[in-house]
């Protein structure tokens, strides 16, 4: 059983988020929640005035600030269940879950409101309820039989007039399903320009699978409609849309531009589909609610694809630095390697002090800037943004992408290092900007089992299906790097290669020129 909450229950949630944020206080805690409470106009906010308890008093008491009107505003008024709020707001868990025990008591079922907060609230000790006992007489007890009086003292209104239900007719099922039937031509048609782009431009098989699940997923959800009705109910001859149009229809200036227009054609689509097929099918209007989620997902992800092959387009060849790899020290080799083409330089050090690393990434970075190349600090988000670097790359066991994203911000390029072909397509979707793809060859900067080692096979399956830049790692130099090539790679990334090298900049050069041109 699903149990959702109220919008006022919903907006004390999210305004004690931006309480603990605006009171400069990390973890949010109980007492955020209940000077939320207070400062809601809702049930809960009655309830503590009853006890003489205003919102003043609880901000004074806690030291907490409440945030301007203007950022409280929430972007979607859309129904929230309680296992997405136990998600997004794990302090509150044994709140949320005592406020779901009270709103399960009722005879009838209901929403969890802002009193069930108040009461969960109250039944999880702590500061807070010591003091509202103290203050206003309030305990978990006596909130309970308030809400219970609350809920069987209120009589019915009289009113002057009587209303009268309309059953739904026919006719208006029919103007319901020729809107499905109009939203789901206009879904197929712009799924089609989006997959045809995806296959004869960018050639991506990875993201245009995906792409064709979702045809899938729409004949599911259209059976739940009738596909009979949708054709029966059509009059496109007098449907005065189709007489209506804009100049910017046929505005088309760039391939990019005709790709951005279908994704958002299909999302506007499926959102149509959504809302109206609520009034005919739960079932349906589920499926579309899921395919709406996974084209924003999409979008992302092509996107990300066509703007980070732009940004990568010069960088065939990526350098990772080892200050105890390199034969006259990681500075020599860098430098060397940057005059004679190395595009992107990723600082990849175990073994130094954060503030060692922090001075080295420094000195690294005004290299990279002088001739205009990417710099990448490995596992270390923080000191990307303390030294200024283009961005970060992250292995399998450091942190996801999501939570990197949250510490570099949308402009650092996030790299992740992937081992098989499902780690790829999953770091695709979750918005990496590229991709290391390896180990290709046995490598002494990184052990790995023998079993473990991808090889080229790994090398030809990225190659068949991912578009997004990716870059060939792990043991590969001067003579297995046409190996590499023929297995598909475009892009390598290699260490010792150059790093150990007496002449970093001579082999460089020697590298650069056995890619194709």
């Amino acid at each position: 059983m699903q149990h959702l909450l109220t919008a006022g229950a919903q907006r004390a949630l999210k305004q004690a988020e931006l309480i603990a944020h605006t009171s400069a206080q990390t973890n949010l805690d109980a007492i955020h929640l209940l000077a939320a409470l207070a400062n809601e106009e809702s049930r809960a906010a009655e309830i503590l005035l009853t006890h003489k308890i205003e919102p003043v008093m609880i901000l004074a008491e806690f030291q907490l600030e409440i945030p301007d009107e203007s950022s409280s505003d929430a972007e979607e008024n859309q129904p929230l269940e309680l296992s997405e709020a136990l998600r997004d707001y794990p302090a509150l868990k044994e709140i949320l879950n005592s406020a779901l025990e009270h709103a399960s008591q009722a005879d009838v079922s209901t929403e969890i409101g802002s009193e069930h907060l108040l009461w969960g609230l109250l039944n999880v000790e702590g500061k807070h309820t010591q003091w509202l006992n103290t203050r206003g007489n309030l305990s978990a007890q006596s909130l309970k039989q308030s809400i219970h009086a609350q809920q069987h003292q209120a009589d019915p209104i009289d009113v002057d007039f009587a209303f009268r239900t309309v059953p739904t007719t026919i006719n208006d099922q029919t103007h319901i399903l020729r809107t499905i039937d109009a939203a789901a031509n206009r879904l197929r048609e712009g799924l089609r320009v989006v997959e045809d782009y995806l296959r004869f431009t960018l050639d991506d098989a990875h993201l245009m699978g995906i792409l064709k699940t979702t045809r899938h997923q729409l004949a599911d959800a259209l059976k739940f409609i009738g596909p009979e009705s949708l054709i029966a109910s059509r009059d496109t001859l007098n449907d005065v849309g189709t007489a209506i149009s804009t100049t910017s229809e046929f505005d088309r200036q760039t391939l990019e531009h005709l790709l951005q227009a279908n994704l958002k054609r299909v999302q506007e689509a499926t959102r149509t589909l959504e809302e109206f097929s609520k009034l005919i099918s739960v079932e349906a209007a589920s499926i579309f609610k899921q395919m709406r989620y996974s084209f924003y997902t999409l979008e992302k992800s092509v996107l990300g694809c066509l703007n980070n092959q732009q940004k990568l387009k010069d960088c065939r060849l990526y350098l990772l630095v080892t200050e105890s790899l390199c034969h006259h020290g990681s500075g020599p080799a860098i430098r060397e390697s940057l005059a004679a083409g190395v595009g992107i330089v990723q600082i990849r050090e175990k073994e130094m002090t954060d503030r060692q690393l922090l001075e080295h990434g420094k000195r690294a970075r005004e290299w990279t800037r002088e001739t205009g190349a990417i710099l990448i600090m490995n596992d270390r988000p923080d000191l990307a943004v303390a030294i200024d670097a283009d961005g970060v790359h992250v292995g399998q066991d450091e942190l996801p992408v999501r939570e990197v994203r949250q510490i570099v911000g949308p402009r650092h390029m996030i790299g992740v290092s992937t081992h098989n072909i499902e780690q790829a397509r999953k770091a695709v979707l979750d918005g990496a900007d590229y991709l290391g793809v390896g180990p290709t060859f046995p490598t002494t900067t990184k052990l790995f089992e023998a079993h473990e080692y991808a090889g080229l096979k790994f090398i030809q399956q990225v190659a068949a299906e991912i578009t997004l830049p990716w870059f060939a790692i792990g043991g590969i130099n001067e003579d297995n790097l046409e190996q590499t090539f023929q297995a598909g790679a475009q892009r390598v990334a290699v260490s010792s290669a150059i790093c150990g090298h007496e002449q970093p900049g001579q082999i460089t050069k020697k590298l650069l020129e056995q890619f194709p041109s």
